[in-house]
């Protein structure tokens, strides 16, 4: 006969072992209790960085309130929290956290590491974790307010679980959805999500909204079909808020994202009910995109249901399920009338990829409406224009032509005439040479033709701006920023210039108007606050005198002038001197450097291939002072960059062959690229006519069909 085993108490690190196994099944698990983490710590803005699926390196970061240094040294351990103290508050949850498990689980399983700095901090701390306890003493260093977790080699100590798990890919496709998730439902917080050393695949701007995130998140043809439901009651203390799609979108998989009280959960039950509504609408096996936020009292959910929190159970459960059958039943009956029946049958498991293919393949003819162009070499708009360059020029060196404007002085009644001459240049080269004449009465020396502007770029380390001021005038363009638009201008193809402020381009089967001037001039405005204090140098062969050009920009404005501002020479003086006490500030945050004898030195070198019209130099000096708010930090930056990026984004108005061509060239080869690269453009385009879309394809072959 057999005796029984002896039972005895598993030591501590194989009952965490066990725990932590429990919590964090894969690395999406260990990315939900750190994102819910950064969420409790009213964090509006979290970065996270994955590689290897996030089995190799998953950090995210924050900019929240942080972790007070005195607890980073129990921070780590089972059981240890800020918000719960006793068994009873758990009736009245309202944070993410509560139990105190998941920094401990994960620093049991893999190798963890926080920095983490609060307001009230000189300066910021790190430390390293290993079975829930400090490995190595807590160290001060630099760092932005906020904490910034790193989590390397997750399931090192645990060989099973790392094997079954699925690839990297797949393991990265389960971080999405959650990430995506948590961004639709937190539209106030700012998401991005990143590959580790790759572009950024998911971003959404800080005070987005849940439609506009869901767009950026799934596209617009969800986005563009949603309806919003609503529901009170007030005796079940019961608030639902949420987006649903119509009955012109269905998928067969479908996205439901059910948050309880904001936690992201999945309910069987609900999910059944809103399967059994879609079904009178959808065909079989197809499923619509919901996004439900019911909020209940939290004495009426029980959220320690599951390890991984992904379950809750409540109270009244299934008069909460019929008042949301009922809504949604009267909003898709409300949008019966407006349904798209589709009438050309496809055979099941076709794409339109595979359609596509299969007719190329196959000799069968593609007809022209469903053909992109996607090269913009071929057939471009200037081959109908005989001043625009040829299509064989572009690839070659191009001569830059002559640039002149003319002011005129009426007290000595001679031309001013300030040209540009350049050698001819590659397209991926600067322009080299540059030339200046100045008049007598402006009592500068002449410049030697010979001599020129050189256009130099200064490689150095770049400069982390720390000014609350920039951040925030960057943090007010991301807010406003038009995920459409970006769309468009990230993969815009070029089709040629209309004259010197307009231009086409090609997105897709559409094709769009662009106000090139208004465009160029919001780029220059981003590239000086995103590039502050690390902008390139054009320097000025020799230099040009402040009061001088005082002068000329003050005569431009000769026939509105004031008299009563007293003579234009002493306004003159008075201008150089102001720019010139604060020549420290322009140099160090703007690359516009002057002399202490009042002579401009060098300017600003915003965008490679591309120097301003030097003709608006005088009008862009005066304009810094007289338009520039000099009082306040934030205000003057703003002002700076505006004018700025006004003087940079004029054309030469020159309307001679050459001139004509270089500006061409300049907005193909340098303007649109960049606008590919880096812009964000504003929410305001869409209404003040920067970018008007005029044709579509698909629409104008119907017009052919009706001819």
């Amino acid at each position: 006969m057999c005796e029984p085993g002896i039972i005895r108490k598993l030591s501590e690190d194989v009952v965490n072992r066990i725990a932590a196994g429990e919590i964090v099944q894969r690395p999406a698990n260990a990315l939900k209790e750190l994102i819910e983490n950064s969420l409790d710590a009213k964090s509006t803005n979290i970065i996270i960085t994955v590689k290897a699926g996030g089995l190799k390196y998953l950090q995210i970061q924050d900019n929240g309130t942080g972790i007070r240094s005195d607890n980073l040294d129990i921070v780590c351990e089972r059981f240890t929290t800020s918000k719960l103290s006793q068994y009873e508050d758990l009736q009245e949850i309202n944070t993410y956290g509560f139990r105190g498990e998941a920094l401990a689980s994960i620093s049991h399983i893999a190798h963890l590491t926080i920095l983490t700095k609060t307001a009230a901090a000189k300066c910021a701390y790190k430390a390293s974790y290993e079975d829930g306890k400090l490995k190595g003493p807590i160290k001060a260093c630099a760092g932005n307010n906020g904490t910034q977790i790193t989590v390397e080699d997750l399931f090192y100590n645990v060989i099973a679980r790392k094997k079954a798990l699925r690839s990297p890919t797949e393991e990265y496709t389960h971080i999405m959805d959650v990430v995506g998730g948590y961004a639709i439902h937190n539209s106030h917080v700012g998401f991005t999500l990143k590959k580790f050393g790759e572009k950024t695949d998911l971003k959404t701007p800080i005070n987005s909204t849940v439609v506009e995130n869901v767009r950026i998140i799934h596209g617009n043809s969800i986005a563009r079909e949603l309806m919003e439901i609503e529901i009170k009651d007030d005796a079940l203390k019961l608030s639902v808020h949420g987006f649903i799609t119509n009955v012109n979108y269905s998928h067969k998989k479908g996205v439901m994202l059910l948050f309880i009280n904001h936690r992201l959960v999945d309910s069987s039950s609900i999910r059944k009910a809103v399967d059994s509504v879609y079904s009178t609408y959808l065909p079989k096996n197809s499923h619509a995109f919901v996004y439900l936020s019911i909020e209940l009292d939290p004495k009426n959910v029980d959220v320690n249901v599951h390890p991984t929190k992904h379950e809750v159970q409540f109270l009244y459960e299934e008069q909460i399920i019929e008042k949301l059958k009922a809504c949604m039943e009267a909003k898709l009956l409300s949008c019966n009338s407006t349904r798209v029946m589709y009438t050309q049958a496809r055979l099941p498991g076709a794409t339109m990829v595979e359609e596509m293919v299969k007719k190329t393949t196959d000799g069968a003819k593609v007809y022209a409406n469903s053909m992109v162009r996607v090269n913009p070499d071929v057939q471009k708009i200037d081959k109908f224009f005989r001043t625009g360059p040829k299509p064989e020029e572009q690839t070659k060196a191009v001569e830059h032509p002559n640039v002149k404007v003319t002011s005129e002085n009426d007290n000595e009644n001679e031309d001013l005439n300030m040209s540009l001459v350049e050698e001819p240049v590659a397209i991926n080269k600067m322009p080299d040479k540059w030339k200046n004449p100045v008049p007598d009465q402006a009592n500068i020396t002449y410049i030697d033709p010979k001599e020129s502007f050189k256009t130099r770029t200064f490689q150095y380390e770049r400069t982390e701006t720390k000014l609350t001021s920039v951040k925030q005038l960057r943090m007010e363009i991301e807010r406003q920023c038009n995920s459409n638009l970006r769309e468009i201008l990230a993969n815009l193809i070029f089709i040629g210039c209309i004259d010197l402020h307009k231009s086409l381009v090609q997105h897709s089967t559409k094709l769009y108007l662009c106000d090139t001037t208004r465009l160029a001039e919001e780029l220059f405005y981003e590239t000086v606050l995103y590039d502050f204090q690390n902008l390139g140098l054009i320097k000025l062969s020799n230099p040009l005198p402040l009061e001088e050009l005082f002068v000329l920009g003050l005569s431009a404005q000769e026939s509105e002038w004031d008299p009563d501002l007293g003579d234009m020479r002493e306004m003159a003086q008075q201008m150089a001197q102001l720019l010139t006490s604060k020549r420290a500030m322009l140099l160090e945050y703007f690359s516009l450097e002057l002399s202490g004898s009042g002579e401009l030195l060098a300017l600003p070198l915003l965008l490679d291939n591309h120097t301003p019209f030097m003709g608006s130099l005088p009008t862009y000096l005066v304009r810094l002072v007289t338009e520039v708010n000099w009082d306040a930090e934030k205000p003057c930056f703003d002002t700076i960059s505006r004018q700025t990026a006004i003087f940079y984004s004029q054309p030469n108005p020159d309307a001679t062959t050459e001139s004509v061509k270089s500006e061409q060239w300049k907005q193909e080869h340098v303007i649109f690229p960049a606008l590919r690269r880096n812009f964000l453009p504003p929410t305001s385009f869409v209404s003040n006519g920067a970018i008007l879309q005029i044709a579509n394809l698909p629409d104008l072959y119907k017009v052919f069909e009706r001819c």
